[in-house]
């Protein structure tokens, strides 16, 4: 007989109440509902604070989290977890303010995480969702990284591949991941946190990707994170993308690994014609992610229940 569980939501947001509604409005409807849902507010300046306060008070299951300033998703998904892990939850599911999960979804990859282990004998680090756009396609910019062996345990009846990297759209986290290699970034803000946090966590063992849990990514274009495509309204962005895993590949790779993330991106940026003015901002973001190491925080033992 299986001990039970307990099971926290978290869902970063800024400034997108119609999306966040229907995202609660998602979560309501899972087959498995989370015991606690904690929504971060990232200082939204429209009306999401007021709503959500009125949903804790109806419901306290729902949690408001209102940071005092901005802080990107990384901070955004920094808190979640910390508070999530704090309050004691044995699985964290991270997920976006515009992204619907199935009424399946979050089921599905706990099953998929104990049925794993079960068979398998082995504790995957996490398991993510299949993330398609609104049209029903796969979406480009969640598609999540293999690793060399990704189908070694494939079959109907365990329909799981081995990823070493996915998005914050839909991934279950277990609380010992969280107790061994701590929390994700908060100073990268925005963009690839996500990824670094998935390929620090499946050092211990890859993550898997379960097609069973479907996620409906609401994104006005169905692109994948591409150097080509920059221009001066989303450069923004680019800057937190190149400096952040500029700043991972030193760390991790050394600097032949930021020598190689260097190529690519300048490869990208002439392939798509990137203005000369930009190329160089990514440039100056690359030249400072490698001296950018932010610390990895952990958590408190003494918060470990």
């Amino acid at each position: 007989m299986s001990l039970p569980t307990s099971l926290a939501a978290v869902i970063v947001t800024y400034n997108r109440l119609d999306k966040l509604k229907r995202v609660i409005d998602a979560l309501k409807k899972q087959t498995q509902l989370p015991d606690q849902v904690f929504v971060i507010d990232n200082a939204s300046t429209d009306d999401t604070g007021a709503w959500l306060q009125e949903l804790q008070n109806q419901n306290p299951r729902f949690q408001h989290v209102r940071l005092r300033e901005n802080s990107g998703g990384a901070g955004g998904f920094y808190e979640g977890a910390r508070v999530a892990y704090e309050a004691g939850h044995d699985y964290i599911w991270f997920s976006d303010d515009d992204a619907y999960p199935e009424p399946e979804a979050i089921a599905q990859l706990q099953h998929s995480l104990q049925d794993f282990e079960t068979r398998f004998h082995h504790r995957p680090s996490f398991a993510c969702s299949a993330v398609k756009w609104t049209n029903g396609d796969l979406c480009e910019m969640n598609t999540p990284t293999t690793v060399w062996d990704w189908p070694r345990f494939y079959n109907p009846e365990t329909p799981y591949f081995l990823v070493s990297a996915c998005s914050f759209v839909s991934v279950l986290v277990p609380r010992w991941v969280i107790q061994e290699h701590g929390f994700p970034i908060k100073d990268y803000f925005i963009w690839y946190d996500d990824a670094e946090y998935t390929q620090r966590i499946a050092k211990t063992y890859p993550g898997i990707y379960c097609p069973n849990s479907e996620v409906i990514h609401d994104v006005p274009e169905n692109k994948g994170v591409n150097y080509a495509l920059i221009n001066d309204k989303n450069i923004w962005k680019f800057r937190y993308g190149a400096r952040n895993e500029t700043s991972f590949r030193r760390r991790e790779q050394g600097w032949y690994g930021v020598a190689v993330f260097l190529r690519g991106v300048r490869n990208q940026m002439r392939a798509g014609n990137v203005d000369p003015a930009l190329r160089r901002d990514v440039y100056k973001a690359i030249w400072q992610g490698c001296s950018f190491a932010p610390a990895i925080e952990r958590p408190d033992p003494d918060s470990s229940v």
